[in-house]
């Protein structure tokens, strides 16, 4: 073996048990006994405080890179890596060129070539007018693609109308691959106040409930219709669950996902001028914030990613909601994130690395990770369930300081960060 790591706890099979895991040629090669003879070039034992767990998968995450200084592939990816995350997929827009053909997504592969801490992947977008394209972006290898129901705020990336949509669900059927979808209703939102101002309030009423519940019946219909696999992404609004419970219990092939911020804020909290808390859906009252931890409690919800979505400074509207882009600065602090709110709630590990680890996996196609087998890519995290630590915005690795978590305590730390075998919490990118 190359390297061996022995700890107390390691998560296998969703439980905590003493083991040691082998690691050769960037696979797990060996499971056994804590104190297993495993000759290996590096033997490290673990601290007693730290539990081995499955690397984290993000298959939400925005990093904006060419054409923004919003973000790029070297800062997003060292923040990913500190946080245990071992593997992102990318969203195709607000980069320049928008991902919505090959063209562009070999720029964007160029640009990420030699610059990444962890693995990445790519979601294809769907515009109107590129259906043509998807199979070609197939062929090259995004695990999936992504559309919008609203204005994204790019005009370069258009939402889909209704028609539109069943048509992109059909060629997704086609390709046997998964469509993303940003669920709100443009026709909802079109119709209701624009934001404006400090007050907080005002940006809630514009994004209502009632536009991610037609979206979301929108998308179950048509999945129904077409059977093509449909994945909703950042459910902030605990009106859908309903929807959610009738489509999987018909066996309809819907999945959906929230994100660290609409399990941690709620909008009782936001100050007036707080813009950092803005995001599209937005950020809702405390009581539904409770509603979506028991949707992922009884899986209505499959997972959680962090919708990580920066912006540089200046567009955060200077406290105006009506000027806000919208968008949540969080890659480094989403486990952590999670698993403060998910451990006062008596959630465990498992239930964490499930949510974070195997079903992201699963959705963007990785059968190689997310668990930890043998056979099984050496993608891991050595993680402290018990320190706590204050959010100091500035400290953190992404490109620009700007974070609702900034001042807030988080429990968790992330000790060292394996990527294929090869530590990358910290050192040169690979």
């Amino acid at each position: 073996m190359e390297c061996v790591l022995r700890a107390e706890r390691v998560l296998i099979d969703g439980h905590q048990v003493p083991a040691a895991v082998g690691i050769d040629r960037g696979r797990i090669a060996f499971l056994g006994e804590v104190d297993a003879d495993c000759p290996a070039g590096e033997d490290i034992r673990l601290p007693e405080s730290v539990v081995l767990l499955p690397g984290f998968v993000d298959t939400h995450v925005h990093i904006n890179d060419p054409g923004t200084d919003w973000e790029g592939f070297e800062t997003a990816t060292a923040a990913a890596a500190a946080a245990g995350i071992t593997t992102v997929v990318d969203m195709p827009l607000d980069c320049d060129p928008v991902t919505t053909s090959v063209a562009a997504l070999n720029l964007k592969k160029a640009t990420a070539a030699g610059n990444c801490h962890v693995d990445v992947g790519y979601w294809g977008g769907v515009v109107p007018g590129n259906l043509d394209d998807l199979a070609d972006l197939a062929r090259a290898g995004v695990r999936g693609f992504k559309c919008f129901l609203a204005d994204s705020g790019n005009p370069h990336f258009p939402h889909l109308s209704p028609a539109q949509f069943r048509d992109a669900m059909g060629r997704i059927a086609e390709l046997g691959s998964v469509l993303l979808v940003h669920a709100e209703s443009n026709r909802v939102i079109d119709a209701g106040p624009a934001p404006s101002g400090r007050e907080y309030r005002s940006f809630l009423a514009s994004r209502p409930d009632a536009a991610e519940d037609d979206a979301v019946a929108l998308v179950i219909d048509a999945a129904a219709a077409i059977g093509a696999r449909a994945h909703i992404v950042h459910v902030s609004s605990a009106t859908v669950l309903a929807r959610l419970v009738e489509a999987k219990r018909a066996g309809i092939p819907v999945t959906a996902e929230t994100c660290p911020h609409y399990l941690t804020f709620a909008a009782e909290v936001v100050q007036d001028g707080g813009t950092e808390f803005a995001c599209c859906p937005p950020i809702r009252d405390g009581a539904n914030r409770e509603l979506l931890w028991s949707a992922l409690h009884d899986g209505t919800l499959d997972l959680v990613v962090s919708d990580h979505s920066p912006c540089a400074p200046r567009l955060k509207g200077d406290g105006d909601f009506g000027r806000a882009f919208g968008g949540i600065s969080s890659l480094q602090l989403s486990p952590r994130a999670v698993w403060t709110q998910a451990a006062a709630r008596g959630f465990g590990l498992a239930d964490l690395s499930r949510w974070m680890s195997e079903r992201p996996a699963a959705l963007a196609g990785y059968a190689d990770r997310g668990r930890i087998a043998v056979g099984l890519r050496a993608d891991l995290c050595a993680f402290d369930p018990g320190a706590l630590d204050t959010v100091r915005a500035a400290t953190l690795r992404h490109r620009h300081p700007v974070s609702p978590y900034d001042g807030v305590t988080l429990r968790g730390s992330v000790l060292q960060t394996w990527v294929a075998g090869t530590p990358a919490l910290v050192g040169e990118p690979v």
